[in-house]
């Protein structure tokens, strides 16, 4: 089940991003900053088991652009369509919020070109999105792939 994040469910998230984060496979987000962003948060609840098996954040960044970010799902759970239900309740999220276009820094640029985004420069993203990579232990050297999307409005 694909819902809103809650406090409850930050802890396990925190975990989800610190797994991927130690395989170098994304960039781990610090608790603190889970908490403040909890409300950019969708989850992948397993209701069978009662846990958190995948998260997918949606930070809107400027007046027509969001970024999806923190995109994980349990090892145990891969390739079950988890990663893409929650892109979708993602896009779904920025159609309501009249955003037309997402982007994402990726390490895994294969899973994101299935959903049309597009490899892009990352010096074609507004200045503003740096702010949080300014605290990123691999800045000024990022080498996350930008890709971008654009999105139908309902």
């Amino acid at each position: 089940m694909i819902r809103k994040a809650t406090i409850e469910d930050i802890k396990p998230i925190h975990s989800l991003l610190m797994y991927y984060g130690a395989l170098g496979e994304l960039l781990p987000r610090p608790l603190s900053q889970l908490y403040d962003d909890v409300r950019n948060f969708l989850v992948c609840e397993d209701l069978k088991n009662n846990a958190i098996i995948g998260c997918c954040a949606l930070q809107i960044c400027w007046e027509n652009l969001a970024e999806i970010r923190s995109l994980a799902v349990d090892q145990d759970h891969q390739r079950q369509g988890i990663g893409s239900q929650l892109i979708k309740a993602a896009f779904e999220e920025a159609k309501s919020f009249k955003i037309k276009k997402i982007f994402t820094l990726t390490y895994k640029p294969e899973f994101f070109t299935k959903f049309g985004f597009v490899q892009i420069d990352k010096s074609n993203l507004p200045l503003k999105i740096w702010s949080d990579c300014i605290h990123c232990v691999k800045f000024p050297d990022c080498d996350e792939t930008a890709m971008i999307k654009e999105i139908e409005s309902r």
